[in-house]
C-alpha cells in the first residue's frame, strides 16, 4: 500500500479530469477552502455516496493524569466529523468495482 501524497492526488486528479495540474491544484485548494469555511460555521457538507463533512459539540468532561492521577477538568470543544458514504464503504468492501483511473 502507498501514500499519496498532495503533489501526486493533484497529478491522478488532473489526469483524471484531463485539464492540466494547475487547474487540478486550484480546484483542490478551492475545495478545501470551502469545507473549512463551511464547517467551521456550522454548515454539513455531504458528498452522497462518498463522503460527509461537519462539525460535533464536545462535552465538557473529567480525565485522569495518567502520571499524576490527578483529575483533570476538559473543557467543551469543538471537534470535525468525517464520515464515508455507502458507496465509499461498498467500493472499499469491493462490493462494487472501483472506477478505472486515466492512465
Amino acid at each position: 500500500m502507498a501514500n499519496i501524497t498532495k503533489a501526486e492526488l493533484v497529478e491522478l486528479i488532473a489526469k483524471q479530469a484531463e485539464t492540466d495540474k494547475t487547474s487540478a491544484a486550484n480546484f483542490l485548494k478551492a475545495f478545501e477552502e470551502v469545507v473549512l469555511a463551511s464547517v467551521t460555521k456550522g454548515d454539513k457538507i455531504t458528498l452522497t455516496g462518498f463522503v460527509s463533512f461537519e462539525q460535533v459539540a464536545k462535552a465538557a468532561t473529567t480525565a485522569r493524569n495518567p502520571r499524576t492521577g490527578e483529575t483533570v477538568k476538559v473543557k467543551a470543544k469543538k471537534a470535525p466529523k468525517v464520515g464515508a458514504g455507502a458507496t465509499f464503504k461498498k467500493t472499499v468492501n469491493k462490493e462494487i468495482p472501483a472506477p478505472k483511473l486515466a492512465k
